[in-house]
């Protein structure tokens, strides 16, 4: 197995990423008028949007949406997690980057490229911003059906989706590739945001914590700024088992995908993790280092491909995918 752990972990979006800069926030008014009914003087006696608050944060990366990425009509409901779209964005430009590394510095483009988004969630996250930058096509899969219907009509509501985007209801809540991918199916990679947390009360015990950053306030009633319903935030065994499972799971789909790839928020899963797969026997690992602000995490890329079979990988989609955009 080929492993590249690293790293230093980096504090900064990526390169490409929309957001990498202050906000302008004259601009995200203009593009949701709302939002400045939520935006402060903070103890720089600077414009500020008020991230303790979840209505505010909603509004705020409902703007970013519209301004950046042309995307008109972002509604779902309230109790779903809200994804801080500059963070969401990096995940998928750091994964242009893996395939650009593994297409010899070429990066494939276009939907030719098919991605897995396990766990889609209401909010359609991912599949906008990597169709939108990239031109990606993807699988949204989620266990919940409000989710599936939720994603399913921020689709439709915007044209530059259609044909984009395909929901898929997951049947089995412990099943990760079976039940959502074909025998036969190949996707270029899979992409997920796991649940963090093993309970309610290690959730809880977050929440009030990022409050108090957020706000110097203490809080007596949780209310998560971000929102998030249970099976978006909470699993049995946290993210540790999520992905225990996720890796176990992908071995039966080896040849379905080029690159595995799950998002790792706790620097203590990482141990458990390098262990699964060096069980699994996977040809290659890698660890791509993501981090905004004072957060730090990181994904984690496994294939089970050998070299002469990543090879074949390139030459039969990718090599296509580049002759289509010349034409």
């Amino acid at each position: 197995m080929s492993t590249e752990k690293n790293i230093q972990e980096k504090v900064r979006l990526h390169i490409r990423n929309k957001n990498r800069e202050r906000y302008d926030l004259e601009a995200l008014k203009v593009a949701v008028p709302e939002l400045a009914d939520h935006i402060t003087i903070n103890k720089y006696d600077a414009e500020s949007v008020d991230f303790a608050n979840p209505v505010a944060v909603k509004l705020l990366n409902k703007a970013l949406l519209n301004h950046y990425y042309g995307i008109k009509n972002w509604e779902f409901p309230a109790e779903n997690l809200v994804p801080p779209i500059p963070g969401r964005a990096d995940y998928l430009h750091y994964m242009a980057d893996l395939l650009g590394q593994s297409n010899f510095g070429d990066l494939p483009e276009g939907d030719t490229i098919k991605v897995l988004d396990i766990g889609v969630g209401a909010s359609c996250i991912y599949p906008i911003i990597g169709a939108t930058e990239y031109g990606w096509n993807f699988i949204g899969s989620d266990i919940d059906t409000q989710s599936i219907e939720s994603s399913t009509n921020i689709i439709n509501s915007n044209p530059s989706l259609e044909g984009k985007v395909e929901c898929r209801l997951q049947e089995d809540p412990k099943a990760f590739f079976t039940g959502i991918l074909s025998n036969d199916e190949k996707i270029d990679f899979s992409m997920c945001n796991p649940p963090f947390h093993s309970s309610t009360e290690e959730a809880q015990k977050v929440s009030h914590r990022k409050v108090k950053n957020l706000s110097g306030k203490k809080s007596a009633k949780v209310e998560l700024n971000f929102a998030g319903i249970s099976n978006e935030l909470i699993c049995e065994g946290g993210e540790a088992k999520f992905i225990h499972n996720m890796i176990t799971e992908s071995q039966d789909f080896a040849k379905n995908c080029f690159w595995f790839t799950t998002l790792v928020s706790k620097q203590s899963t990482l141990k458990g993790i390098y262990k699964s797969l060096n069980e699994m026997e996977v040809a290659q690992v890698k660890t791509i280092p993501i981090g905004t602000g004072n957060k730090s995490s990181r994904i984690i890329a496994w294939s089970f491909l050998s070299k002469e079979e990543q090879k074949e990988w390139r030459e039969t989609r990718w090599r296509i995918a580049e002759e289509k955009s010349e034409i």
